[in-house]
């Protein structure tokens, strides 16, 4: 309730966000962007760098000597970059905008058109339904924004040049099993591969050097957070989860055309499609989901519409999205956390250097006291002896009494599942009752006494591919393969 009352407030003190302007430029270092947003009488102003190292040869030809800024690169004809640093600005605002919901966001240096703000406002609106459901407040997807854009000129050269139509992917390594898996299968199946890091930690650089990349062979974005915001979030404006994967996908989309990579491939699993509330639209992971993946795909390709040509006195028809080899997909879309985990269990010298913890991830380490943690524990117990896994993780995480709160949230006997990146309900019964037969036929751990066996087949439900995602049928074949010659070793 009081959050609730303190949104409304906020929203009559700050009724207008402001996008007004995006930069970028070649430095040194890189490809710099930034970007300029207003609301009432704060300013806040994040960047982001995309390292020297992601640009190909022709891109850094093209945008060096007197293509090194904004307006110059604009007039070179890269209006194709363009577009990309204006998409992320529009990404990147929502986390400044959630600090007092303005209920009007004014957008002054980009156009959009009805088809695009309709994609906006569902990304905002999907990926905010965490926020607006932990901080209690009620809204509704028609009144909580609008967005107005006021710019009179488009953008959109084609940059088709400059994208490789070689079978290379980038692959982003977050520090955990999923992106592990997706390096390892692609580059076992003869894939050439590049991996991309954003704000690298010692997971995600662990995990490229097990893999066989020097940190100067990966694609480096380093993200930085306008000061302004935290100390808004220390006053107490308000606070809470936004859509990181969407923001992601934007900048992965910026590094495919500085590279001449088209194939960007995802680690998110069949599991992020199901709600964080059960009968709600609230889910955690909505932009890890086939739904925004499909969206995503459909805005990149882009729509036509007219823009004044300044050669001709006419409106001449310009592609928006202008990089028709450009491939975002999830390569791990067809299968289940559970399937990701039996799979990752075979790559060991991962084993030691992977970390999915939120909690402990300035420190590189295993909570061993939240959701995430557990979860990974249970999804990755059918596969690893339990010495080893308590090796892992630092302790047996069955036997805590002081996680029956999120175990019970896991197994689906709360209200929420946990607002992380897990697995469904389902996908964790399942696993703990394969733990159970495989281990525990004696003596169970705490969290398991009293805990029913679930009636399964589990060689039937760990077999099957989902037949959804955007893979192509070599793609396809490459997870089928190694499923089925992972599948009779763990069970």
């Amino acid at each position: 309730m009081k959050n609730e009352i303190l949104y409304r407030e906020l929203r009559e003190q700050y009724p207008e966000f402001v996008y007004e302007d995006y930069h970028y430029e070649v430095t040194e270092a890189g490809l710099k962007v930034w970007f300029d947003f207003k609301m009432g009488d704060v300013e806040f102003h994040p960047e982001a760098l995309i390292e020297r190292q992601c640009l190909n040869a022709s891109m850094l030809e093209c945008l060096s000597a007197d293509a090194s800024n904004t307006q110059a690169i604009k007039q070179s004809g890269n209006q194709a970059i363009d577009r990309m640093v204006f998409d992320i600005g529009m990404i990147e605002l929502i986390s400044y905008w959630k600090c007092a919901c303005p209920p009007t966001v004014k957008v002054e240096c980009g156009v959009l058109t009805d088809e695009q703000v309709v994609f906006w406002k569902k990304l905002y609106w999907n990926g905010l339904g965490e926020f607006f459901y932990t901080n209690g407040i009620s809204e509704t997807p028609e009144a909580f924004m609008k967005v107005k854009s006021e710019a009179t000129q488009s953008t959109g050269a084609h940059l088709s040049t400059f994208i490789s139509q070689l079978s290379t992917y980038l692959v982003p390594i977050g520090g955990g099993k999923d992106s592990v898996v997706t390096l390892e299968l692609l580059r076992r199946a003869g894939k050439k591969i590049r991996p991309l890091i954003m704000n690298p930690r010692g997971a995600t650089k662990e995990c490229a050097r097990v893999a066989g990349f020097p940190m100067e062979e990966v694609l480096v974005i380093r993200r930085k957070i306008d000061p302004t915001l935290l100390e808004l979030n220390a006053k107490g404006y308000l606070n809470g989860h936004t859509p990181f994967s969407a923001m992601l996908a934007f900048y992965t989309r910026l590094a495919s055309a500085l590279s001449g990579i088209p194939n960007v491939a995802l680690s998110n699993e069949n599991s992020a499609n199901e709600s964080t509330v059960k009968g709600s639209y609230v889910n955690h992971q909505y932009s890890k989901s086939l739904e925004f993946e499909d969206d995503f795909r459909r805005y990149v390709v882009g729509s036509v519409e007219c823009v004044a040509d300044s050669t001709q006195a006419q409106m001449l028809p310009t592609v928006h999205y202008p990089l028709p080899t450009y491939n975002y997909f999830s390569f791990l879309r067809p299968l289940s956390e559970l399937q990701i985990a039996m799979l990752f269990s075979r790559f060991m010298d991962y084993h030691d250097v992977f970390r999915s913890c939120n909690a402990g991830s300035k420190e590189d380490i295993w909570c061993g006291h939240c959701a995430k943690c557990l979860f990974a524990y249970i999804i990755l117990s059918p596969f690893i002896e339990p010495a080893r896994l308590n090796q892992i993780f630092g302790k047996s995480m069955l036997d805590d009494m002081t996680m029956e709160l999120e175990f019970k949230q896991l197994i689906g006997e709360a209200e929420t599942k946990p607002f992380e990146c897990v697995g469904t309900v389902s996908e964790v019964r399942q696993a703990l009752s394969m733990t159970l037969k495989r281990w525990y036929q004696e003596e169970r751990p705490a969290l398991l006494k009293g805990y029913r066996i679930e009636a399964i087949d589990a060689i039937d439900t760990i077999e099957a591919i989902a037949p959804i995602g955007n893979l192509t049928e070599e793609e396809r074949q490459i997870l089928t393969q190694a499923i089925r010659q992972s599948v009779n070793q763990a069970i």
